[in-house]
């Protein structure tokens, strides 16, 4: 999956919601339908329909058909990019951390 700077804009604003992310934790564990998704919450289907949407717009859901089901599954390469591009970041961090704490070491070597 590509992973642009739009894209990351519509991933992250979806996740910045907990409906949203609580929606993504349940799919994980397997697809289910809009009522599915909705039993756990105080909310309308059609605000859950429309988190769907959301989640579903910034790639991170699909939806199939089977018969008169309509099922939400995740999208796990989409998870894996999001998850390459956060990796890509903290293992810069951490070996600028690792340089530093070498150079650290060295410096109490010599205070010795």
């Amino acid at each position: 999956m590509a992973v642009d700077d739009d894209w990351l804009d519509r991933a992250f604003t979806a996740l910045g919601d907990p409906v949203r992310r609580a929606l993504i934790a349940r799919l994980s564990r397997g697809e289910a339908t809009v009522n599915e998704l909705a039993e756990p919450f105080e909310i309308t289907k059609q605000a859950i329909s429309r988190h769907i949407q959301v989640l579903e717009a910034a790639g991170l859901i699909t939806r199939s058909r089977d018969g008169q089901r309509r099922p939400c599954h995740l999208d796990p390469a989409a998870l894996e990019a999001l998850t390459s591009w956060i990796d890509d970041y903290r293992l810069t961090a951490e070996r600028r951390h690792r340089r530093l704490d070498a150079v650290l070491d060295t410096l109490k070597e010599k205070e010795k």
